[in-house]
């Protein structure tokens, strides 16, 4: 998962500010491996679901991309949604540049 939270103030190079609408935005990715077609849009709406009640919890200017792995298709929904959770806390108490640069945090284990 990656995060980018962008800046408030305006553009460092054309000194216009940043137009934005909206809350949070979330991209998906969900591969060929995951499954077939089905598999894929079920694992799809699975994870906008769980994207759509975390909006409130995220600061309005954040975009987050989640990639689902194989596995993800066969995870209980319940399952991923811890996964979400403590990707995004993780990130969320991540310093700041590291999460704007999208330098990855690393895991518990120091994988990144």
């Amino acid at each position: 998962m990656h995060a980018l939270v962008w800046p408030t103030g305006p553009d460092e190079h054309t000194g216009e500010p940043f137009v934005r609408s909206g809350g949070p935005r979330f991209g998906l990715i969900v591969s060929k491996a995951v499954g077939s077609a089905v598999v894929r849009h079920r694992v799809a709406r699975r994870l906008r679901h769980m994207c759509g009640a975390l909006r409130d919890e995220l600061p309005a200017e954040t975009d987050i991309v989640i990639r689902a792995l194989p596995g993800a298709a066969d995870t209980p929904t319940a399952e991923l949604d811890r996964q979400l959770r403590a990707a995004l806390h993780k990130l969320l108490r991540a310093p700041a540049e590291r999460v704007r640069t999208g330098t990855p945090v690393p895991t518990a284990d120091g994988a990144p």
